[in-house]
C-alpha cells in the first residue's frame, strides 16, 4: 500500500522559515517527478514546486520562486520544500504528490495520482 506522509508543518512567524518533509513508503518513485501544492481555506488546490525524477529539475510557482527550495533524495523516497521567508498569504495546508506519469513534469493536479495527508502551516504577521 502507497503512502505519503508529510512533517513539518507549523505555526511561524512572517519572514520565519519551515522545511516540509513527504516521505513515501509501499513502492519506489524514484523514477517519477514530485511535487508539492497548496489549499488555503475556501481557494482551489495550487502548484507550489516540482522536481524531477532525478532531481536536476526544478519548477516554481512565481509567487514562490526565490524563497521556497524543493529537493529530493531518492535513497530515503523522500522530498522536501525548504520555505524561507514566509508571509501571511503562504498559509495552506500543504500536500505533496507523485506524478502519474514517468519522468514528465506536471503543473496540474489531475497529472499527480498519489497524494499525502497534507500539513498544516500557518503564518502570523
Amino acid at each position: 500500500q502507497v503512502q505519503l506522509v508529510e512533517s513539518g508543518g507549523g505555526l511561524v512567524q512572517a519572514g520565519g522559515s519551515l522545511r516540509l518533509s513527504c516521505a513515501a513508503s509501499g513502492r519506489t518513485f524514484s523514477n517519477y517527478p514530485m511535487g508539492w501544492f497548496r489549499q488555503a481555506p475556501g481557494k482551489e488546490r495550487e502548484f507550489v514546486a516540482v522536481i524531477s525524477w532525478s532531481g536536476t529539475s526544478t519548477s516554481y510557482n512565481d509567487s514562490v520562486k526565490g524563497r521556497f527550495t524543493i529537493s529530493r533524495d531518492n535513497a530515503k523516497n523522500t522530498v522536501y520544500l525548504q520555505m524561507n521567508s514566509l508571509k501571511p498569504e503562504d498559509t495552506a495546508v500543504y500536500y505533496c504528490a507523485v506524478s502519474r506519469f514517468m519522468y514528465r513534469v506536471g503543473y496540474s493536479p489531475d497529472e499527480y495520482s498519489y497524494w499525502g495527508q497534507g500539513t498544516q502551516v500557518t503564518v502570523s504577521s
